[in-house]
């Protein structure tokens, strides 16, 4: 689950990361009471106002303005609220700013990098710095991969205090600034752990014209399968942000991850689901989504993965592929003709069910009366996918 800036600083000052002050607002005169606010606090005059969107290269789209005085706050915070902002990682539609974070603006002396994730082939989490920051860290990984610090954590014993030395040492930091780094990287590192995070990610970390290590920018992603042990955090959730088909299914316990393919696919399993998506592009289609409706595969589970994939305007094709080990062929096939007649499928529908009793569940689909295509092998499944596109596309 993705975060704003704002609400992951949040979480980042209650473990002790130095980040800019700075307040919410979702209207211009919040906005300007923020500003005001920042003012009488800390004695500010020139703000930043930064759209709070689930999206990287907000200033490159206009989403992040200086202002200096409070009216020039209204001006921007008026500009932004409301706005289409597209990114590079928002895609040509953009997304909507419901939300902006109003900061007091720092005088920055250097930019540095410092984020946190988990390295699945080593098994531990990875501390990662740059003293290239501002930039996007693929960026920085293709142009000047030795300028990248990576430490790796073992869970086991946690960040040692020498681990965390030794970055801030490879970043240049010198006296009091490098104690402040050492204490940033423990603190944010205790903030990821804690929270059970995927990613937490500054950039840029920046040292001030004062002396000052500071976070002017923060990033977190919260473990989704963690969160029953987070509830706070949790209600952080901002379901705008989200593909309205993503957050339908998650009502229903499902896994789905809308793609931007022609062939709508059903599965239980995480690995069939890739295994068949691979089918589905050697077939000559693209998968329009990845569905896992797990081994449980209900009739209501599969009725509203058919309206989910089918609500997808892209979609051309439904490919079903189910194995039946904790649940069986028979009693899904029976949930798929079931939800079928509930459901108004007007594409080709191609169903493949292996494992137990799979003869008496093609015996089932077949006898239904529905327009059902079943496959046994994979190899007639991509050619039934193949055959059904080719006709839609005549058609």
């Amino acid at each position: 689950m993705k975060l704003h800036e704002y609400q992951a600083k949040e979480i980042l000052q209650r473990y002790g990361v130095a980040t800019q002050p700075g307040y919410v607002a979702r209207t211009v005169e919040e906005a300007v009471e923020a500003a005001r606010r920042l003012q009488q606090e800390h004695g500010y005059e020139l703000f930043v106002v930064k759209a709070q969107i689930h999206a990287g290269g907000r200033g490159k789209g206009g989403g992040v303005k200086l202002a200096k005085g409070i009216e020039a706050v209204r001006e921007k915070a008026d500009a932004i609220l409301g706005m289409q902002l597209v990114t590079p990682q928002t895609g040509p539609e953009g997304q909507k700013v419901r939300a902006v974070l109003v900061a007091g603006a720092v005088d920055i002396a250097k930019e540095y990098y410092l984020g946190i994730t988990l390295d699945r082939q080593r098994s531990q989490h990875v501390i990662m710095a740059s003293s290239e920051g501002g930039v996007e860290i693929e960026e920085v990984a293709a142009r000047a991969p030795e300028k990248i610090l990576k430490v790796w954590v073992d869970p086991s014993i946690g960040l040692r205090p020498f681990q965390a030395r030794r970055l801030a040492f490879g970043l240049g930091f010198k006296g009091n600034a490098f104690k402040q780094a050492v204490q940033f990287i423990q603190a944010l590192y205790r903030a990821y752990e804690e929270t059970d995070s995927s990613l937490a990610e500054i950039n840029p970390l920046v040292l001030t014209e004062q002396g000052d290590v500071v976070a002017v920018d923060a990033k977190i992603n919260l473990d989704d399968n963690a969160l029953f042990r987070h509830p706070d955090l949790a209600e952080l959730r901002d379901i705008h942000e989200e593909d309205p088909l993503e957050v339908e299914a998650s009502t229903y316990r499902l896994n789905y991850v809308r793609l931007s393919g022609n062939v709508g696919c059903m599965v239980n399993g995480a690995g069939l689901a890739m295994a068949t998506m691979d089918l589905i592009k050697l077939a000559g289609g693209e998968p329009a989504n990845f569905l896992d409706v797990g081994g449980g595969a209900s009739p209501e589970t599969v009725e509203a993965g058919f309206r989910i994939i089918l609500k997808d305007p892209n979609v051309k094709v439904v490919l079903v592929n189910i194995f039946g080990g904790i649940v069986r062929c028979d009693r899904v096939a029976r949930g798929i003709v079931e939800a079928a007649r509930k459901v108004q499928i007007n594409v080709p529908l191609i169903v493949r069910l292996q494992g137990t009793n799979a003869d008496e569940a093609r015996a089932i689909l077949e006898a239904s009366g529905l327009e059902i295509e079943t496959a046994t092998l994979f190899k007639e499944v991509a050619d039934k996918v193949n055959q059904a596109l080719r006709r839609v596309t005549a058609a």
